[in-house]
């Protein structure tokens, strides 16, 4: 401990001394992540093909072959096991897999990861991969990325905002040395974990991808991911092919999300220990890998030759489509660490090369190439799994250095999201949260703002305009209060428009002086009595940062205006107020978002905690006393809190501190663990 807190106060103490200004300390931290992040995800795909050339080579071939060519069925099996005990011994039990949980953390916690658990996933990731499972590197190198921006954020002590930035530019920097795809990495951040832009976050989320992209080709050179040759578009008469790709591709992603869900559910009910599951995942990937050896792990070498126009059969590519659509669930839901990217890669590739295949048959006349199809199936499923299209598109363009297709590639695209989304609301990553009863929207929990009105945090003496105000007055103002826009009035006190920045450049290039002239007159607006998260809906899909709050029964009564930073004032309000809530009652889930031990422990009578302030008992520095029940009430204990004998203390804690609080309660021992007697 001594040793750790002297790491993290050697960064404060420079702080202290020099006191660098915002942008160079960003920017400084941005590189740092950038680098980090690009060394170890070089590491890790490095440490990748030493495991697949130890398991698939000498284990497989010298080992277990002379057994039999079935033996290869009980690599994934012994990999299984590694990659359970590594887990049950140095990760434990995570609510979200991979990139969920940075979405959680992101929209929260303000970006705080437990990153020093980081290296046992990476490592048992390397396991999974090199093993056999049907798992990506994408979810790993993510993680490693977002878990160097959260560690120097929380290193430097910055605040919620700027680790958020460094955590959405450690991700991006972990898909740039992933893919080779620097620019699909800071969309990737965008759209998946902040939801919005902010000026602060973008320099640093391009930095950091910037600059691990740049280690990336020092190490492995400029070359993308696939290699293949020129496939063209040749004729709008192609269009209506790529449209029945969508249509097939978004049922297709649709099904991949619920199965990932319905195996890790099925799992999940299977009661045995826990570093057992992976071991039965990899026996039903082994058996299936004896006749389609293409599933075992992250399968590039098969995208390859689809898009290289190797000759495979329909029949082939059906199979493999299903045996991954299967085979990486039950990889994840069994235990085995690893990405669900790079499968809807394989999934898309396989379909969009048999549908291609289908449509050569069809039109014979038509100068068609299946390949083409592959590379379009590939973003279509993809951006219908995480719901991420321009990710989807920008990241098939760097991996495959091919702009050729672009207009069937976004036709695709489109139709497979819009299907896709039609049939399961939520993505591959926000389905998790969404089960545990946080929806995510533009970077926030809109499920928290649902207990929230408008009228509780709307601005309600705003400053306004006059219909009868000129230009150059409202343009005072809006200075004075360093505003974007204000709400305007007729000379009854009627709303009657809203005035913009804006709205005062376009009316002073048309010769107008009166804000009657300049005003926006079509007004979108919020009620009083509706909810947060409605409002916020209503922000993001017009991209307005206010929003004037009317009478519902006389519209053109203005009570107030709702800005987005009362939204984000409110968002934070209301993340205290659930967790005050969930301390009450619901112990059990303190444990599953701490990740530690939570246990209820009894003072004793004559403990030494008995008859003391909480404030005045020495408790170990890695434990915090969640609540406190007393015969029928739950407390929340403050440091004044007197603990009397036969309290029940909900305790997170673990080892040696976990000891020390017992022995401070005295002999009353542990009454519960995570809630169950």
């Amino acid at each position: 401990m001594k040793a750790n807190g002297l790491w993290t106060a050697l960064p404060i103490r420079w702080l202290d001394r020099w006191l660098p200004s915002e942008v160079p300390l960003l920017a400084g931290a941005a590189i740092l992540v950038g680098l980090g992040a690009g060394g170890s995800v070089w590491l890790f795909k490095y440490l990748i093909e030493v495991a697949t050339a130890f398991s698939f080579g000498w284990l497989a071939e010298q080992l277990l072959q002379p057994w039999g060519s079935w033996t290869v069925a009980l690599v994934p099996v012994l990999g299984g096991l590694v990659v359970g005990l590594i887990v049950h011994f140095f990760v434990g039990v995570e609510r979200h897999h991979g990139v969920a949980g940075i979405i959680e953390s992101v929209a929260l916690a303000g970006g705080r990861l437990r990153y020093w658990r980081i290296p046992a996933k990476a490592l048992a990731s390397v396991v999974s991969i090199g093993s056999g499972a049907s798992v990506g590197p994408e979810d790993p190198s993510v993680q490693i990325g977002a878990g160097f921006g959260s560690m120097f954020g929380q290193l430097f002590r910055l605040s919620d905002e700027r680790v958020r930035a460094l955590v959405a530019g450690g991700a991006a920097a972990g898909i740039a040395a992933a893919f080779n795809a620097p620019i699909a990495g800071v969309f990737f951040s965008l759209e998946l974990l902040l939801g919005e832009l902010n000026g602060n976050a973008w320099g640093t989320i391009i930095l950091a991808s910037f600059v691990s992209a740049v280690f990336t080709q020092a190490v492995s050179g400029p070359q993308p991911a696939f290699h293949i040759p020129a496939y063209a578009f040749h004729s709008i008469g192609e269009l209506p092919l790529y449209l029945g790709l969508g249509l097939v591709a978004g049922p297709i992603a649709a099904l991949y999300v619920r199965l990932l869900y319905t195996f890790q559910d099925l799992f999940h009910l299977w009661h045995v220990p826990r570093w057992c599951k992976p071991m039965a995942a990899g026996l039903v990937v082994g058996l299936v890998g004896i006749w389609l050896p293409q599933l075992f792990g992250v399968g590039y070498g098969t995208i390859e030759a689809i898009l290289a126009g190797q000759d495979l059969a329909i029949g082939l590519l059906l199979a493999l489509l299903v045996g991954k659509l299967i085979l990486t669930p039950v990889s994840i839901g069994g235990g085995f660490l690893g990405g669900v990217f790079a499968p809807s890669l394989f999934v898309g590739a396989v379909l969009g090369g048999a549908y291609g295949l289908v449509c050569e048959q069809l039109f014979p006349g038509l100068p068609l190439a299946p390949p083409a199809f592959a590379m379009v199936g590939m973003a279509a499923v993809l951006a219908g799994a995480v719901h991420a299209p321009l990710t989807a598109i920008i990241l098939l363009f760097e991996m495959t250095n091919d702009y050729r297709i672009i207009l069937p590639l976004m036709f695709a695209v489109t139709v497979s999201i819009l299907v896709s989304q039609r049939l399961q609301r939520d993505s591959v990553y926000t389905l998790g949260l969404a089960r545990h009863g946080i929806r995510i929207e533009r970077g926030r929990d809109v499920e928290v703002l649902e207990a929230i009105t408008v009228g509780e945090v709307m601005q309600r003496t705003p400053v306004l305009l006059f219909e009868d105000d000129t230009l150059e007055e409202a343009t005072d103002k809006l200075m004075e209060i360093r505003a974007h826009g204000l709400p305007v009035l007729n000379r009854d006190g009627e709303l009657t428009g809203i005035l913009t920045v804006q709205d005062i450049e376009r009316a002073q290039t048309a010769g107008k002086t009166r804000v009657s002239e300049a005003c926006t007159r079509e007004l979108v607006v919020a009620y009083p009595d509706e909810s947060l998260a409605v409002a916020l809906r209503r922000m993001g899909v017009r991209d307005i940062g206010r929003l004037p709050v009317v009478d519902r029964d006389n519209p053109r009564r203005l009570l107030g205006v709702l800005r987005r930073t009362d939204v984000i004032r409110a968002y934070d309000l209301a993340l205290t107020r659930r967790e005050a809530l969930r301390h009450r009652a619901h112990q059990v889930r303190l444990g599953a978002v701490s990740g530690l031990n939570v246990e209820e422990i009894r003072i004793g009578q004559g403990a030494p905690c008995a008859g003391r302030r909480v404030s005045e008992v020495p408790w170990p520095r890695d434990s915090v006393i969640a609540t406190l029940r007393r015969k029928r009430k739950t407390l929340i204990p403050h440091g004044d809190t007197v603990l009397q004998p036969g309290d029940i203390l909900a305790v997170v804690a673990e080892g040696e501190a976990l000891q020390e609080v017992r022995s401070l309660c005295g002999d009353g021992g542990a009454a519960h663990r995570n809630g169950r007697k």
